[in-house]
């Protein structure tokens, strides 16, 4: 009885103190995110690059590509905007684009005090640390809500825009489940399984107006600065489609996502070196919840602008691909998955990821969601030879300690971090 009474007491002072403090927080955190005044910036022409030029970028030739014929050279493109959207397998492409700006040395315009461009603001040219007209960037690629003028005026004119899709559906499961308790709308729906009971009538749920109501309908749509709340047939729609296929000279597939670093190492003219990767942020499986058939076809019904937008760029997908060659690419595909094991068997202990209370290393731990940890990550091996020691440490480090690691100052994210804490305490 006694043991009751003490959970009980430890309840309610846990209750108190979150309020208390949550409140407070959120205060704060409100008025610290608020987006930054629009300034006038002058206008100043974006230099053509600030990398090392090509000839000392290692030219290395390219054979049998869909552009460019046997023996020919080429140089790796360095000047790349990645436009990360949301659950998409963005963090794990996130950590090849640091590794390869590490490695030739390029400037990233990245943002300041936090790990996003002040999202869901449109993106500003003075959110970027340290922000000068003229200045010289080659890579951005954090989060952000998609403004192509700002971006333009950011970068030389001959960057490379790159992006990356997901199955709506999954997208939709994947985002109700990282971000719904940070829905307001949400708190009202009852029982315990809410996707559920939300897919059954989306309408009744759904509040347009509602604080972060945008992670729950047409969030691709959004990222790009859309409107992700207009009808299926409104011409806007069209519009907005039209617009990402003019302005993006690559999308990937998560789905396909080694298949899309081909084309990617095609297009750019990288090496199968900069491909490697260990997939992060994954989540634990007993947390996915198994769309059945009805389901799956009411969050494509719900999110109808996203399955429309998908459903054009997985066919240009498979056409880059038979430009490309599907036996080559079935080739290019089982080096890439062999060199990736090869990695795995020489960085990862036990040779898989594991949940979050299995994490040895604070420093490998990745970003929760809020109420739980559901996100798995790795443990580095102790007897890495030094040869590799470096790059395994790269290839498995969240994306947050990444960011710091490249100078970065993430404090209100930080701040936001240990609210979390609290609560999952």
């Amino acid at each position: 009885m006694a043991g009751k009474q003490g959970r009980q007491w430890r309840s309610m002072c846990k209750g108190l103190v979150l309020g208390t403090f949550l409140t407070s927080c959120m205060i704060l955190l409100y008025c610290l995110s608020t987006p930054q005044i629009h300034l006038s910036l002058p206008e100043v022409p974006v230099p053509y690059s600030c990398a090392h030029r090509p000839s000392q970028l290692h030219p290395k030739p390219t054979t049998n590509s869909s552009h460019q014929t046997h023996g020919q050279t080429c140089a790796p493109k360095v000047d790349i905007m990645f436009m990360k959207t949301h659950k998409t397998a963005s963090s794990t492409f996130l950590n090849i684009l640091f590794r390869f700006g590490e490695k030739h040395r390029l400037k990233f315009a990245f943002p300041d005090s936090r790990n996003d461009f002040f999202y869901p603001s449109l993106f500003e040219r003075s959110q970027v640390k340290d922000y000068r007209p003229g200045m010289c960037f080659n890579i951005i690629c954090n989060h952000m809500r998609f403004n192509a003028p700002e971006v333009a005026k950011l970068l030389p004119v001959d960057t490379s825009y790159i992006t990356i899709l997901r199955d709506p559906a999954e997208l939709f499961e994947s985002s109700f489940h990282y971000f719904g308790r940070l829905v307001p709308f949400t708190w009202k729906i009852p029982g315990d399984d809410k996707l559920t009971e939300f897919l059954h009538d989306p309408h009744y749920y759904f509040d347009s107006e509602g604080f972060n109501s945008f992670y729950l309908k047409n969030l691709l749509f959004f990222d790009f600065g859309q409107d992700n709340t207009l009808e299926l047939d409104d011409p806007r729609v069209e519009e907005g489609i039209k617009f990402i296929i003019d302005r993006f000279q690559l999308v990937m597939l998560v789905e396909y996502f080694e298949e899309s670093l081909i084309l990617l190492k095609d297009a750019l003219c990288w090496e199968m070196d900069d491909l490697l990767f260990f997939k992060l942020n994954a989540r634990k499986g007993s947390t996915v919840s198994k769309l059945t058939p009805e389901l799956r076809a009411r969050a494509l019904e719900w999110n109808a602008i996203d399955w429309k937008l998908y459903r054009h760029f997985n066919q240009t997908f498979w056409k880059k691909v038979d430009a490309y060659g599907r036996q080559r690419m079935a080739e290019d595909v089982a080096e890439l998955r062999r060199r990736n094991e090869e990695m795995t068997s020489i960085c990862i202990e036990g040779g898989r990821a594991v949940e979050a209370g299995s994490i040895q290393e604070t420093a490998m731990q990745p970003w929760q969601p809020i109420g739980e940890k559901s996100i798995m990550g790795y443990n580095l091996k102790k007897n890495v030879d030094k040869a590799h020691r470096k790059l395994c440490r790269k290839m498995l480090m969240p994306e947050l300690q990444y960011l710091t690691e490249l100078g970065v100052n993430l404090w209100i994210t930080k701040l936001w971090g240990h609210v979390r804490d609290i609560i999952n305490w």
